[in-house]
């Protein structure tokens, strides 16, 4: 289910965009991160959607655990969203996300790595529906 954008505005995202990956690894000392993360994009009603599939789980990991993990992502998405409506009025953010599977590490990570992933997921996303952002003059002098 989709809905149009108006006229002089864009949809996020424009078509299906299938396994972006997204990592968030900071392990320089303690504490550290670590979150990796498969998501799809659809689009969708305006607003965000989001599903977890039975993929995004690790085996012997506590389902309480998962859970704040997948909480992680959802918020971290749904904070990037958030911004991308800010920084461009002419976007309509109207997707359905869907968590396909996520790698953990033993000790580093936690739901904020898994926060930032979800940042970087959007991001990452953003790059595959409209290519890379254009990248600033250099100013000579």
């Amino acid at each position: 289910m989709t809905s149009e954008p108006t006229p002089g505005t864009r949809a996020f995202p424009p078509h299906p965009l299938r396994g972006v990956r997204a990592s968030y690894v900071r392990q320089t000392s303690c504490p550290s991160d670590y979150a990796q993360v498969v998501a799809d994009s659809e689009p969708w009603e305006e607003g965000v959607a989001f599903e977890t599939a039975d993929t995004a789980s690790v085996k012997g990991r506590p389902t309480d655990e998962l859970a704040s993990f997948h909480e992680g992502f959802i918020q971290g998405v749904r904070e990037e969203l958030a911004d991308l409506a800010d920084r461009e009025s002419g976007t309509v953010v109207a997707v359905a996300v869907v968590l396909q599977r996520i790698k953990v590490h033993e000790v580093d990570s936690h739901p904020g790595a898994f926060r930032a992933a979800g940042r970087v997921a959007v991001r990452n996303a953003l790059v595959q529906a409209y290519g890379p952002p254009p990248r600033p003059k250099r100013r000579r002098g």
